[in-house]
């Protein structure tokens, strides 16, 4: 064999066994196993076209196969993730006593930008709101779901997971048990209330058919609906609407937040309503709005 196939094949053998130590030690999935499997062959790949292998490769190497991927137009979020399992080669080679130095130990990952949710104007909302057809029991419970969705930011997981007992339509809040078991109470609003009014004395028990089930929405199985069915539904609605903005749950979650801060809430309610830890996370909200704003000067001011 030669020599650059059985350093091929050495460094094959090695990532092989990192990947086997990220299961038995980390228990990643596959998905993310195979992600560092292929960015770790790739650099491998790419050292052996300059007769080097992981062992031997330098920091100097290192760093022009980054300036390598980005000259071929990786991103930045790419790069600081083929950097991140490079690192954690290394980090195993290096405990595993193969190589004496880590090269990437001084090797900076890029600054990346916090990404802006996706959010939809209010006019976008309105529509899809809209568009279920609510002479149908199962309309009806879109409607509600949707109205509640939207009044009241819910993660998506915790809407579908609602039981009887949560909805206080009396009082006008839902009882959330969010995230680390936290939780709290979140307003419904006028429509949100109406619809689900409208949905519990109109629709529910023809989903349930008598079965014993505190699920609010249910199925028309009468059994609680999964967070990837009720994303297909805002899908199938949002087309009906004629909404082309790209939608998941999550988007009126984000919608939710950014048409509150737009009419004047302030950071520590939307934080309160939408069950974050830190105030931090809530703030990305404020860009959204500030993009939005620089987004209409520039289409209407005469100078914009």
């Amino acid at each position: 064999m030669k020599s650059s196939e059985a350093g091929a094949a050495r460094d094959a053998a090695l990532v092989e066994r990192l990947v086997d130590s990220l299961w038995t030690e980390c228990g990643l999935s596959d998905k993310t196993l195979d992600a560092y499997r292929g960015d770790l062959l790739a650099y491998a790949r790419w050292l052996g076209t300059r007769d080097l292998d992981l062992p031997s490769a330098a920091r100097a190497d290192l760093l022009d196969y980054l300036a390598h991927c980005v000259e071929t137009g990786a991103k930045p979020r790419t790069t600081a993730r083929l950097l991140s399992s490079i690192r954690r080669m290394y980090r195993y080679l290096l405990r595993e006593g193969i190589v004496q130095e880590d090269p990437t130990a001084l090797v900076e990952s890029p600054k990346l930008g916090r990404p802006l949710p996706r959010s939809i104007t209010e006019a976008q909302v309105e529509q899809l709101l809209s568009a279920p057809d609510t002479t149908t029991v199962l309309g009806l419970r879109d409607r509600a779901m949707l109205e509640t969705l939207y009044a009241t930011g819910l993660r998506v997981s915790e809407l579908v997971g609602l039981s009887l007992s949560q909805a206080n339509l009396d009082v006008g809040v839902v009882r959330v048990i969010g995230k680390g078991d936290k939780e709290r109470l979140v307003p419904l609003g006028e429509e949100a209330i109406a619809w689900l009014d409208a949905f519990l004395q109109n629709g529910r028990a023809s989903l349930v058919r008598g079965y014993a089930t505190d699920v609010l929405f249910p199925t028309a199985r009468g059994a609680a609906m999964t967070r990837q069915a009720f994303w297909h539904n805002i899908r199938r609605h949002a087309r009906t609407a004629g909404v082309s903005a790209k939608l998941s749950p999550h988007t009126l979650r984000h919608a939710f937040a950014t048409h509150l801060i737009d009419h004047g809430a302030d950071l520590r309610s939307v934080q309160m309503l939408l069950g974050h830890a830190d105030l931090s996370t809530t703030q990305i909200y404020t860009e959204v709005a500030r993009e939005r704003l620089k987004n209409l000067h520039a289409r209407h001011h005469p100078r914009g």
